[in-house]
């Protein structure tokens, strides 16, 4: 297992690494920086978490509307993919090269879907949600290629983007997930934020970098079906 998670994380990196790099190379001084400290959600949980149904998630607001594209292209409304069931929705780029970034998102969100694959009761009442805040190069086919590295055969995990910046902005200060581009480099600065929406959309949790982990996640999602 650990072989497996560590075997991931160079991929999650790499590929943000390998839409990068080009440029990066020819403009970033050489520097030797201290080695990366890998957030929580990379490694076990150090301690044991309240059981399913012993806590409460009050609710933290409406999760707002907007319009997407799936990895098809074709066009919708988020409401509609949140539709009726429990969503863990993350905001992610696929370039990006943050390891405790978007690549720890979307290896949670992995970890999350190999444990509801071992909970078929659980399975069909929970939706993942991916959606892109860089339209211009995370385009539906792109989303389609990065969804196919992490996504399991017939798993209900939905690869979003939207057509422009100008559907996107609405969507992202709806969620309060601040997003910065350098006008220069066209790289991304950005808040990492997981949220967990209930069947009435309405969002429950909200997960940093800190407080992001697979095990947690699945005792919230828990915890929301037994309402």
């Amino acid at each position: 297992m650990r072989l497996r998670w560590l075997c991931e994380i160079v991929l999650l990196a790499g590929l943000g690494w390998l839409a990068v790099s080009s440029s990066w190379a020819v403009e970033a001084p050489h520097t030797h920086s201290k080695p990366q400290v890998l957030a929580p959600g990379y490694s076990p949980l150090e301690f044991d978490p309240p059981l399913p149904g012993s806590y409460a998630l009050p609710p933290l607001g409406v999760a707002a509307d907007g319009d997407v594209l799936d990895s098809r292209g074709r066009t919708t409304k988020l409401h509609k993919v949140l539709d009726d069931r429990i969503a863990v929705l993350s905001f992610i780029y696929t370039t990006c090269s943050d390891i405790n970034g978007c690549p720890l998102a979307t290896h949670v969100l992995r970890g999350v879907q190999d444990r509801l694959l071992d909970a078929p009761s659980l399975n069909g009442q929970v939706r993942l949600i991916s959606l892109s805040f860089d339209p211009g190069r995370d385009t539906p086919p792109v989303l389609a290629r990065y969804g196919g590295y992490f996504k399991a055969p017939g798993f209900d995990w939905r690869f979003l983007t939207t057509r422009s910046q100008a559907e996107l902005a609405p969507v992202l200060d709806a969620y309060g997930q601040w997003v910065i581009r350098d006008p220069e480099q066209g790289a991304l600065s950005h808040l990492l934020r997981v949220y967990l929406i209930d069947r009435e959309r309405r969002i429950r949790n909200i997960y940093s970098v800190s407080f992001l982990h697979a095990d947690t996640l699945l005792n919230d999602i828990r915890t929301l079906l037994m309402e």
